[in-house]
C-alpha cells in the first residue's frame, strides 16, 4: 500500500450535537489521512433510528466544516445502506455461519455463564436450533474458538477470544435492525477505508469486525484508536463543541488546539491564535502517532 492510497473516514452518531470526544476522533483521523496525502470521507451513523435527533446531522456536518475538517466525496449515511447489509447476512447466512435466536435480553442475563466487558456473554441456547415453541427475533453469528488478534497504532497488540469474552453476537436484532458491527465493516469496505482511527472505546469491537471481514472475504483496514477524553472521575467529556467558552464563532482554532494537544501534539506557540485551517495544516505535517498519550483516557 502506498503512502497516496491512504482513505480514512469519520463516522459520528446523529444522536447530538458534536462533542469534544468526537472532535479528537475527527481531528486524528483527518491529520493521520492527510498527512499520508490520502482521502479523509464521512459517514454518518443513523441506522439505530430511535437514537437519531433531529436537525443532529446537519449540525454535526455544519460544525466539521466551521473547524476547516472537509471531507472528500459524497457523506455516505448508513440510513440508506439496508440493502447492502442485507446481502451481506444472505452471504453469511450460505456460509452456514448464521442462526435464528428465541433470546430475549433478560432470558439471557439470567443464564449468562459470566459477564463480558460489553456485557452477558451469550451462552448459546439457540445455536443448535430453536427451542421447541419458540420463534426467532434476532440473527447471530458463530464465533470461532480461536482468539483473533490485531496490532492497533497506539494500543499495540490487542488479542480477543470472541467465545470466552463475546459469545455469538447478534447481526440482526429483534426490532429487525441491523448491527452496528455488521453495518460498519460492510460500510467500511465499500469505501474502500483502509485507515480506521477511532475513540479507544472502540478498541474491544474490532476483533468482531475482523472476524466479520475475514469471513465476507473483505480486506482488514488498519487501526489505531485514540484514548478517550475523560473528566477527572472517569466519564466520557461530552462539552459540545461550540458552547460559550468554546465559541465557533471566534474561528474555531481553540478547538482545533485543543484536540491536538489531548492527542499529544504540542502546537507551536506561534500558531495558538491561528485559524483551524492553519492549525491543520501545520498538524497534517507534522503529527506524530509515537506522541499520543498511551493511557486508555486523558482526564481534566
Amino acid at each position: 500500500m502506498t503512502l497516496s492510497a491512504i482513505v480514512g473516514r469519520f463516522a459520528p452518531s446523529p444522536t447530538g450535537p458534536l462533542h469534544f470526544g468526537s472532535l479528537i476522533a475527527a481531528v486524528g483521523s483527518y491529520c493521520l489521512a492527510r498527512r499520508a496525502e490520502g482521502r479523509w470521507l464521512v459517514r454518518i451513523e443513523d441506522l439505530d433510528t430511535p437514537r437519531v435527533a433531529p436537525g443532529a446531522a446537519d449540525e454535526i456536518l455544519f460544525t466539521l466544516e466551521a473547524l476547516g475538517l472537509h471531507w472528500d466525496g459524497e457523506v455516505l449515511r448508513q440510513s440508506r445502506r439496508h440493502e447492502a447489509y442485507r446481502a451481506a447476512l444472505e452471504q453469511l447466512r450460505g456460509q452456514g455461519m448464521l442462526y435464528d435466536c428465541a433470546c430475549s435480553r433478560r432470558e439471557i442475563l439470567a443464564s449468562a455463564p459470566h459477564p463480558g466487558e460489553e456485557g452477558p456473554v451469550y451462552p448459546g441456547t439457540c445455536r443448535q436450533g430453536l427451542p421447541a415453541g419458540r420463534t426467532p427475533r434476532a440473527v447471530r453469528v458463530r464465533v470461532p474458538e480461536r482468539p483473533i488478534g490485531f496490532a492497533d497504532g497506539v494500543f499495540g497488540w490487542f488479542e480477543q477470544s470472541l467465545a470466552r469474552e463475546v459469545g455469538d453476537f447478534v447481526l440482526r436484532r429483534a426490532d429487525g435492525m441491523y448491527a452496528y458491527q455488521l453495518a460498519v465493516v460492510v460500510d467500511d469496505a465499500a469505501s474502500g477505508v483502509n485507515q480506521v482511527v477511532r475513540g479507544a472505546d472502540l478498541l474491544g469491537s474490532t476483533p468482531r469486525q475482523i472476524f466479520l471481514l475475514e469471513c465476507l472475504g473483505l480486506p482488514i483496514p488498519a487501526y489505531l484508536h485514540l484514548p478517550l477524553a475523560l473528566n477527572a472521575d472517569g466519564s466520557k467529556l461530552s462539552k459540545r463543541c461550540g458552547d460559550a467558552d468554546h465559541p465557533l464563532a471566534g474561528g474555531g482554532g481553540v478547538m482545533i488546539r485543543q484536540a491536538l494537544q489531548w492527542l499529544g501534539q504540542p502546537v507551536p506557540a506561534t500558531l495558538h491564535a491561528a485559524p483551524p485551517a492553519e492549525l491543520l495544516a501545520w498538524a497534517a505535517a507534522c503529527f506524530d502517532v509515537a506522541s499520543i498519550p498511551p493511557s486508555y483516557g486523558n482526564t481534566r
